[in-house]
């Protein structure tokens, strides 16, 4: 800040006084200038847009959508920033460099926390003053009511009655365990997610799909709930992983569930991927990381964001935007699976 201007360096927020006073001008000729209204001289206008450059000053958000009706504001709502939250927010920043909008990201949940509504009541706290449309990550209930347009990225009933953004969750499932049957495997368990989200129930139907093609009866004591969540499912795995006649493999209905297996298996000193193989789903960074590197399903996380992004500013142009669109999934292999072993000795 140039204390030249009379500015205290860490005095706090400018404020429209602040320019005024600068500029040597009243608060009225500040705000005329800055709504660009007529009645001030070329050359105050020129001192004031100076100031306001020199001094950094804002308007507030508030103040612009009561002006305009508009905060030029997009509001990015996840329940909360964890690795697939944070590389949606990547390409929906990148999708929105250049289009005149800022970006506002708001968690609406405390980690862990089990909060149905979340996105309700966050879109009611920021609708109308502080943003002008939303892209709703992972929303568990349908948000057609929402008085601003709203995207959601991965529902969790699914496409239900506003713009929906997801990956073929199916499709990825199916492309897992088709790689683990290709490498001899044919005791597969599966770490489902949540069982009330669309997207556990798709991946779970990929895998049970994948095995009756193949002619394999799908053993429900090799079905597990992992809940999505890395500790839930080092547990489960453990216990999995010491049944007599355990699997081979394990496909993880996420990543963060793949990575819970990898521990379980070290734990029990099994090697991945000669003793056991492991697959997981979304392709996260932390997934080729891993101890070894982990062969997984790479949702298009990047193109999710950006696709929501051209889907919300067509709405917000007050133009027919897609009702729903699925972007294909792709198996990345990495060295986390590998041919099944010849033999398993119960209980190992």
């Amino acid at each position: 800040m140039d204390t030249a201007l009379g500015m205290r360096p860490g005095a706090g927020r400018v404020t429209i006084a602040d320019v005024a006073r600068a500029a040597g001008v009243s608060i009225p000729t500040v705000s005329k200038v800055i709504n660009q209204r007529d009645g001030v001289a070329p050359a105050t206008i020129v001192r004031v847009q100076e100031v306001v450059a020199q001094l950094g000053y804002e308007t507030s958000l508030v103040a612009r959508s009561l002006r305009s009706s508009r905060t030029g504001v997009v509001g990015i709502l996840v329940p909360e920033f964890e690795p697939f939250s944070t590389e949606l927010l990547r390409g929906i920043s990148s999708a929105t460099t250049g289009t005149g909008y800022e970006l506002l990201a708001y968690a609406g949940l405390v980690t862990g926390a089990d909060q149905p509504g979340w996105e309700r009541r966050s879109l009611s706290r920021l609708s109308g003053t502080l943003i002008d449309g939303a892209i709703v990550v992972t929303p568990t209930t349908a948000l057609s009511s929402s008085s601003i347009p709203v995207v959601a990225i991965d529902p969790h009933t699914g496409p239900e009655g506003h713009a929906t953004v997801d990956a073929d969750n199916e499709d990825g499932a199916v492309q897992a365990v088709e790689h683990l049957l290709a490498l001899g495997h044919t005791r597969i368990a599966h770490l489902r997610g949540r069982p009330d989200l669309a997207s556990a129930q798709l991946r779970e139907a990929g895998y049970r799909r994948a095995l009756v093609t193949a002619g394999l009866p799908v053993d429900e004591g090799l079905v597990r709930d992992g809940g999505y969540q890395e500790d839930r499912s080092a547990a489960v795995a453990r216990d999995l992983l010491t049944i007599p006649d355990r699997p081979t493999a394990v496909f993880a209905a996420n990543d963060s569930s793949a990575v819970g297996v990898l521990r379980a298996a070290a734990e029990l000193g099994l090697r991945v991927p000669e003793d056991l193989s492991v697959v997981g789903f979304d392709d996260v960074p932390q997934a080729s990381t891993t101890t070894p590197p982990l062969t997984t399903i790479a949702q298009p996380l990047a193109e999710l964001g950006s696709r929501a992004v051209e889907m919300l500013l067509t709405m917000l142009r007050g133009e027919p935007a897609s009702d729903h669109v699925r972007l294909p999934t792709t198996l990345r292999v990495r060295r986390s699976t590998g041919p099944s072993p010849a033999r398993v000795t119960p209980g190992a």
